[in-house]
C-alpha cells in the first residue's frame, strides 16, 4: 500500500467519525501533491463547507483538477458545480458534459443527474427515453431517487412502455429504502390496484411509513383510511390527528378535512369557529371546496358572523373554478339579493354555469326563472326540459314545480291528476311546500 493510499485510508476514517477538519487537512495535502481522489474530495469539502468554509471557486477549481485526470468523482463534482450554480455562472450544458463522462464509468449519482438533464432538458434536447435509461443505470446499483424516477417513469409511461407492475417494483425498492416519497406512490399502488393486487391494508402500512417522515401527503391519505375505514379500523380521532399533522405543513386538502372534522364533530368537539379557520386556510390557498363552505359559514352565521357579502365573496372564488355547488349558491345571492344586488340575469348565469355541470338544483332554478321570465325571456319549453332533468334526478323541488305546471296548464296539457301526482313525489322526497300545494289541490297527507 502507497502512503497516498494509507493517507487516503486515514482521512476517510477522519471522516466517519465526524473529524472534518484532520480529513480536509489531509485531502489537502494528497491534493497538492496530485492525487485525483484527494482533489475530488477536497472540491467536495469546499463544496459542502465541510471541514472548511464554503467557497465554491474553490470547490470548481479542485474539481476540475480531478475531473481532467479522469476520476470519476470529480467530473461529477464538476458537473453539480456547473449545474447548482455554485461556480460563477450555471452552465447546463458543461454540467452535461461531465455528468456524461462520470456516468460513462458507472458513477450512479451523476448517472441519475443525467438522466434528470434529459428528463427536463437541462443542457440538452428534452428525451425522456434517454432519461429513463439513464434513471436505470443508476436504480440497478441501488441508488433510491433514481428507483423512485425510474418508477415514475414506468408509471407515466414517460421513455418508456406505460407498465405499472414495473413502476410498483421500482418504488418498493426505494421505499425499502425508506423513500418517503416512494412509500407514498407504492400506497397509492397498492390503494388503486396499479399494477399490484387492490390492498388497503398495504396501501394503509405505506402511507404510514412515508407519514411518519412527515410527508404531508401521505399524511393526508393515512387520515383518510382511518377516517373512510380503509385497511385500517375506522376511527375519526386517527383521522384528525394525521388530518392536523398534514394541515400545519399548509396541506389544502388536509386543512378543508379537518375544517369538515370540527363542522360536523367527527374525531373532535364539533366546533364551527375551529372549522372556520381551517377552511380559511385552505380557501385562501384557492381550494374550491373550503371556499364553498367557508361561503356557507358566513352565509349561515355559523364560527363567524353572519356576512352576506362574505359569503357572496367566497361562493364567487370557488365559483370561478367552476365548481357547481358555489355556483348554484352564488345564483341564489343574485336571485334573493344576499349580499350581492339583486341581479336576475346574474342569477340566470350562474345558475347556468352549475347546470351545465350537472347541478340539479341548479335545473330547479333555471326552470323557475324561465317559466318566470325573470332575468330570461320566459321559455316554458326549455323549463320542462331542465324540469325534467333534475326530476330524472330525484330532485324533489323540481317534481313539487312541475306539478304546479301541471296544474295551471302551463308548458304542459292542463292534468289535476298529473298535478297531484308529481305533489306526491315531492313530498315523499321531502320538500317542505309539497304539503301545502297537496292540501290546496284537496289531497291529505
Amino acid at each position: 500500500m502507497t502512503d497516498d493510499e494509507t493517507l487516503l485510508q486515514m482521512a476517510e476514517r477522519h471522516a466517519r467519525a465526524g473529524e472534518h477538519v484532520q480529513a480536509f487537512t489531509i485531502f489537502q495535502r494528497l491534493a497538492n501533491r496530485g492525487n485525483a481522489i484527494a482533489e475530488a474530495r477536497l472540491g467536495d469539502c469546499y463544496y459542502t463547507a465541510t471541514g472548511t468554509e464554503k467557497d465554491a471557486g474553490k470547490a470548481t477549481f479542485w474539481f476540475e483538477k480531478s475531473a481532467m485526470q479522469g476520476n470519476a468523482e470529480g467530473q461529477y463534482g464538476l458537473g453539480r458545480s456547473y449545474y447548482g450554480s455554485r461556480s460563477a455562472v450555471q452552465n447546463y450544458a458543461r454540467a452535461v458534459y461531465w455528468f456524461t463522462k462520470a456516468a460513462e464509468q458507472g458513477h450512479a449519482a451523476a448517472q441519475e443527474k443525467l438522466g434528470i438533464c434529459f428528463y427536463n432538458g437541462y443542457g440538452v434536447a428534452q428525451d425522456y427515453a434517454k432519461a429513463a435509461y439513464w434513471f436505470a443505470k443508476a436504480a440497478d446499483q441501488g441508488l433510491v431517487s433514481a428507483q423512485f424516477s425510474l418508477g415514475n417513469c414506468y408509471h407515466d409511461g414517460e421513455g418508456v412502455t406505460q407498465d405499472y407492475a414495473k413502476a410498483a417494483y421500482w418504488f418498493k425498492k426505494a421505499a425499502e429504502q425508506g423513500f418517503d416519497k416512494a412509500q407514498y406512490n407504492l400506497g397509492n399502488c397498492f390503494y388503486i390496484g396499479d399494477g399490484v393486487a387492490q390492498d388497503y391494508a398495504k396501501a394503509a402500512y405505506w402511507f404510514k411509513k412515508a407519514a411518519d417522515q412527515g410527508l404531508a401527503k401521505a399524511q393526508f391519505n393515512l387520515a383518510n383510511s382511518y377516517y373512510n375505514g380503509k385497511g385500517v379500523k375506522q376511527d375519526y380521532a386517527k383521522a384528525v390527528y394525521w388530518y392536523t399533522k398534514a394541515a400545519e405543513q399548509g396541506f389544502d386538502k388536509a386543512q378543508y378535512n379537518l375544517g369538515n372534522c370540527f363542522y360536523t364533530g367527527k374525531g373532535v368537539t364539533q366546533d364551527y369557529a375551529k372549522a372556520v379557520y381551517w377552511y380559511i386556510k385552505a380557501a385562501e390557498q384557492g381550494f374550491a371546496k373550503a371556499q364553498f363552505s367557508l361561503g356557507n359559514c358566513y352565509y349561515n352565521g355559523e364560527g363567524v358572523t353572519q356576512d352576506y357579502a362574505k359569503a357572496a365573496y367566497w361562493f364567487k372564488k370557488a365559483a370561478d373554478q367552476g365548481f357547481d355547488k358555489a355556483q348554484y349558491n352564488l345564483g341564489n345571492c343574485f336571485y334573493n339579493g344576499k349580499g350581492v344586488t339583486q341581479d336576475y340575469a346574474k342569477a340566470v348565469y350562474w345558475y347556468t354555469k352549475a347546470a351545465g355541470n350537472g347541478n340539479t338544483f341548479a335545473h330547479t332554478n333555471l326552470a323557475n326563472c324561465f317559466l318566470k321570465g325573470q332575468g330570461t325571456a320566459q321559455d316554458y319549453a326549455r323549463a320542462i326540459r331542465l324540469l325534467n332533468l333534475a326530476i330524472g334526478k330525484g330532485n324533489a323541488r323540481a317534481h313539487l314545480i312541475m306539478g304546479k305546471c301541471y296544474y295551471n296548464g302551463t308548458g304542459v296539457p292542463k292534468s289535476r291528476e298529473k298535478a297531484i301526482a308529481y305533489a306526491k313525489k315531492a313530498h315523499a322526497l321531502g320538500d317542505d311546500m309539497a304539503a301545502a300545494f297537496l292540501q290546496k289541490l284537496g289531497v291529505t297527507v
